[in-house]
């Protein structure tokens, strides 16, 4: 008898609520460490971010009008459920070469890091809002909203745990986001779409994308209906292109300066306030 060949599994991109290919039905190949092909992934296009924008667009009004305690239930949910597929992402992160001990901390770590941040959707007001003073007779109010579409840069470095550390504060501001995962270790963040889709996060709130950075970075950065960049790709030249990109349309770029993902300086109210903008009121006194 021959040898059985193994069917290995195309991890499809997350957009929209749904699963689908790549436009292109390009893909390329992830391996382990030692070479070895392991899966495949969708190679994505502008196409493709094109796609998930307006997915993204489209659930923001409806994920930003939620109350924050209700964001923080959604969020903490997404906790749940990653809890109860520990085993299933343990094993995607050793394929990568991570010992056990380790894949088990980053996976605990992201659920506890969901916690965290499902904590403080309903705090995040009372923290960054205020009462001004003001000489004229009125009130005056300063309180944060969301920003809208952030476009999320992911790196290859715990492959899990930075795509959970980075979407997470996020959403909890009520944005929405599209992800460009690791290009080199993408299998977690997919896997999480599936999380994300099992919980109950709207279709379109979080739209994960994989391929290759040199072509998708341009693509994430440049389009005119992402509000935000969040990145943590380091090399100097893509930095440059994304700040480039960003001064077209006036985007806000928080370049995240990246350490242990398992350090708790991940876990930080302020990375939320890098997605919110300060809205002003003014109302008169009396009648």
């Amino acid at each position: 008898m021959s040898k059985r060949i193994e069917v290995l599994k195309t991890y499809k991109t997350y957009i929209g609520g749904k699963f689908p290919r790549s436009e292109s039905d390009r893909t390329y190949q992830v391996k382990d460490p030692k070479g070895n092909h392991i899966a495949n992934a969708c190679r994505c296009t502008r196409k493709d971010v094109r796609d998930a924008v307006v997915a993204a667009r489209s659930a923001f009004g409806g994920w930003s009008g939620r109350s924050a305690y209700n964001r923080g239930q959604v969020l903490y949910r997404i906790a749940e459920i990653l809890e109860g597929r520990k085993d299933q992402f343990i094993h995607e992160i050793e394929q990568f070469g991570i010992k056990q001990k380790n894949a088990a901390a980053e996976v605990e770590t992201s659920v506890d890091r969901l916690i965290y941040y499902a904590g403080w959707t309903d705090k995040i007001s009372q923290v960054f809002s205020t009462v001004n003073p003001v000489a004229s007779s009125h009130f005056n109010f300063s309180a944060p909203e969301p920003t809208g579409v952030v476009g999320i840069l992911a790196p290859d470095t715990s492959p899990l745990l930075s795509v959970v550390s980075l979407i997470a504060p996020v959403i909890a501001g009520g944005n929405t986001c599209v992800v460009l995962s690791g290009e080199k270790y993408p299998l977690p963040a997919v896997s999480f779409g599936e999380v994300i889709h099992a919980s109950d996060v709207p279709g379109g709130v979080v739209n994960i994308l994989t391929g290759f950075k040199d072509e998708m970075a341009d693509h994430l950065s440049s389009h005119m209906d992402v509000n935000s960049v969040f990145n943590t790709l380091t090399d100097e030249s893509t930095k440059k292109l994304i700040d480039e990109n960003a001064s077209i349309s006036v985007k806000r770029v928080y370049h995240y300066p990246m350490n242990d993902w398992l350090d708790q300086s991940h876990e930080n109210p302020y990375i939320i306030n890098e997605f919110l903008e300060i809205k002003t009121t003014w109302h008169p006194i009396g009648d």
